[in-house]
């Protein structure tokens, strides 16, 4: 369960998507930092009182260097995107956008060689 689904109810879930959508949206068309690479938004959380969203982010590549350079271009950005927000989204308050990157990839993708490597070994036994 998301965080937005549990004390906002479904219009959160709304808001929360169609966020989520037109921040897709500018990052690939209209926002120019060169330091914003290849950027995939995952998930994006916002609070109930809509003053906050949390929007959750992947990279390619996924090394630390791609990922703090693809930070600082989306922090640089958001005070823009938060004003084409409030154009495009009709809510009483315009959040406030916070990036963070989303591990889970990452994460899912070394436990996936795990079990590879663990099924590799059982087979060779």
């Amino acid at each position: 369960m998301n965080k937005h689904s549990r004390s906002g109810g479904e219009r959160s879930v709304r808001v929360a998507e169609q966020i989520h959508h037109e921040l897709a949206q500018m990052i690939a068309r209209e926002v120019k930092d060169p330091r914003i690479g290849m950027v995939t938004l995952t998930t994006v959380d916002i609070t109930p009182d809509y003053a906050y969203a949390t929007i959750h982010f992947t990279v390619l590549p996924d090394d630390e260097a791609t990922v703090a350079r693809s930070l600082e271009g989306l922090r640089r950005s958001a005070g823009f995107m938060r004003s084409q927000l409030g154009r495009r989204v009709r809510i009483h308050t315009t959040p406030e956008l916070r990036f963070v990157h989303d591990t889970s990839v990452g994460r899912g993708v070394n436990l996936s060689r795990l079990i590879d490597e663990a099924n590799a070994r059982k087979a060779d036994e």
